[in-house]
């Protein structure tokens, strides 16, 4: 069988006097977002034996622990931090499945000719690979509920656009790299535009989940007319 690639060293970062930033590597890959989901998984224990921890934020290869200085030894915190590191814990269960209505039509969607033609794809072609395709949760970030996608098959891959859009509309499926995201809400943009969703992404009035994605959820399209969408 071939041998593992090791992964890099945990990396311990304060980031001023009230966080912490533990790194698990410098790259975006499936290894590496397993431990900081499994670590990110660990913390709420952690935190009953710190209640001066405030939130933690994860990122594709990070995650910052905020706390309150006047209320945390932020020298034992360090040490439990890496010592809960070290034990390289990964994700045990995978996140919610979602199966998202996108339609896919030219004016939800004024990038995708552009994609599919760059591919080599007709444009059904590109619209069923994008649906077969299972994309995970890495992070949330940009705008409140944005959520990064990985997962985006090598052939859709894009650069984003030379010249951001000014307005992009709230619900829009977009790609860049190999990533895959949507716009919670109306915003500048730069992604390559390739659907738009009705699902409300970030609700603010839901104080338990405002963000109706989570880091280690799973998302699926689903191609529905612009009918069934509501617009």
């Amino acid at each position: 069988m071939p041998k593992t690639a090791p992964l890099p060293p945990v990396r311990l970062l304060p980031l001023g006097d009230a966080a912490l930033t533990v790194e698990f590597g410098t790259a975006i890959a499936d290894p590496i977002h397993a431990r900081v989901q499994g670590f990110a998984d660990a913390l709420p224990a952690l935190a009953e034996r710190h209640p001066g921890i405030v939130e933690w934020v994860p990122t594709f290869r990070s995650v910052t622990i905020h706390f309150d200085p006047d209320r945390v030894d932020a020298a034992q915190l360090a040490a439990d931090l890496q010592a809960l590191a070290r034990e390289g814990r990964e994700a045990t269960a995978s996140g919610t499945a979602w199966t998202l209505p996108v339609c896919f039509e030219a004016d939800c969607a004024p990038d995708l000719a552009d994609v599919a033609a760059a591919s080599g794809l007709a444009r059904e072609a590109a619209i069923d690979l994008l649906c077969a395709t299972e994309f995970t949760v890495y992070m949330l970030g940009f705008l409140p509920g944005f959520p990064y996608l990985g997962g985006l098959p090598a052939a859709l891959t894009m650069p984003r656009l030379a010249t951001p859009r000014l307005a992009v509309p709230a619900g829009s499926v977009a790609i860049a790299g190999r990533m895959a995201a949507v716009y919670p809400w109306d915003s500048p943009g730069g992604w390559r535009l390739v659907g738009r969703t009705a699902a409300r992404l970030f609700d603010p009035a839901n104080p338990g989940r405002p963000a109706l994605l989570a880091p280690g959820d799973r998302v699926r399209w689903q191609a529905v007319s612009r009918a069934a969408l509501g617009g």
